[in-house]
């Protein structure tokens, strides 16, 4: 009798730790979540006011593969903006993508294939290494050092690792769950190396507008030519409070478009034409969201640290970007099994460090997008846990 089973490499695949929790507690009116990466507020309204006005235009047909002319001319004006002077990306380097999600998967089915060899910064996102691992490639994963100050880079041992036999090495800075945001000297010695043995860069830019201290993190597009082979990988989602919208691009060489414009029609054909438009006046008229984003949110971040470094067995760092606390549960060695008991005894929903790789073990995510009263809720809740294990 045949298999009715997916391929091998879909079966390896592993499922979300993330998700896992959050299926104890979802539904449940007396848990407090923090568990996925979202801002807890709505989109601001004169973004959703533009897509309702496209709707009501009757922006519900298909569009060009690449995305609407408008916006993809917005968006390179918004990067070169970000990215200037060295930054020399026009519309013909930007595609539109059915979220930040798809601009992985679509650079990833562009770039690697069986064998490939890929290697993933972690701790990270769990789709970064699985999206290579659908596809056949061998994702190797290069963890970062965690000291009481932060998560460390080591970047010669990062260099070692990039061997000519590497395809791509994908950089998700700042980084989801850690904080962590990687320096421009770094990033020059990264991209110096890659030129010489011919490595494609994917960088995971999803977070770039939310680093403290900082308008924009530093990217790869600050310091790259035409000629690199550099793909940037971003969303609405973040800066724009725009999750639900599912709505990305990528920034990439011009002699790579053709392909990811084929690609896209084999996977979504376009995104749908009345999101683009409210993605126009999102990056026209955005900026002030994005200030105060990034206020609040360092507020959040500091007030979190400070409540945390209150409980006995807690250590946090405080993280440089993103909106994640990854803080350290002393005796916790088994971050799956106790973010479950944290939903199911004290209504509590943190996501496992287990979820981003080994190295995050031992670890809990806090996504500290939220207001001051809220965040207070969960850490009294985790307090207490952790008093009365």
């Amino acid at each position: 009798m045949h298999s009715l089973s997916a391929r091998p490499a879909v079966q390896a695949l592993r499922s979300s730790k993330i998700r896992e929790v959050a299926n104890a507690g979802m539904g449940r009116k007396d848990v407090i979540a923090f568990w996925f990466g979202e801002p807890d507020e709505v989109t601001p309204d004169f973004i959703r006011q533009a897509g309702i006005e496209a709707l009501q235009r009757g922006d519900t047909f298909y569009t060009e593969n690449f995305g609407i002319p408008e916006l993809r001319k917005t968006i390179a004006a918004y990067v070169a903006r970000l990215h200037a002077p060295a930054c020399k990306v026009t519309a013909d380097n930007v595609t539109v993508t059915s979220s930040g999600m798809s601009a992985l998967m679509l650079a990833n089915q562009a770039l690697v294939g069986p064998g490939d060899r890929v290697v993933i910064v972690t701790p990270v996102w769990p789709n970064l290494v699985e999206i290579p691992r659908i596809l056949g490639a061998e994702a190797v994963t290069f963890p970062l050092d965690y000291t009481p100050a932060g998560w460390k880079l080591d970047l010669q041992r990062l260099l070692a690792a990039l061997t000519p036999a590497t395809r791509m090495v994908c950089i998700n800075s700042p980084n989801n769950p850690t904080g962590w945001t990687i320096s421009r000297e770094e990033q020059r010695a990264i991209l110096d190396h890659c030129r010489r043995l011919g490595i494609w860069i994917l960088a995971d830019d999803a977070y770039e507008r939310l680093v403290y201290g900082a308008g924009v993190a530093p990217s790869f597009l600050d310091i790259a030519d035409a000629a690199d082979r550099l793909v940037s990988a971003n969303t609405f989602s973040k800066s724009w409070l725009m999750t639900g919208w599912r709505l990305g691009w990528l920034v990439a060489p011009v002699e790579l478009m053709p392909y990811l414009g084929t690609l896209t029609e084999y996977n979504t054909s376009c995104a749908p034409s009345f999101v683009q438009h409210a993605g126009i006046v999102a990056i026209e008229q955005g900026e002030p969201v994005i200030a105060r984003t990034q206020q609040r949110f360092r507020h959040a971040r500091d007030f979190l640290a400070a409540k945390l470094a209150e409980i006995p067995g807690v250590e946090a760092a405080l993280p440089a970007g993103a909106m994640y606390t990854f803080f350290k549960v002393q005796g916790v060695t088994d971050s799956l099994a106790f973010c479950k008991r944290l939903v199911e005894e004290s209504g509590l929903g943190l996501a496992p460090g287990i979820a981003f790789g080994p190295e995050g073990e031992g670890f809990i995510r806090w996504c500290f997008a939220s207001g001051e009263e809220r965040l207070q809720q969960g850490v009294d809740r985790l307090k207490a846990s952790i008093l009365h294990r």
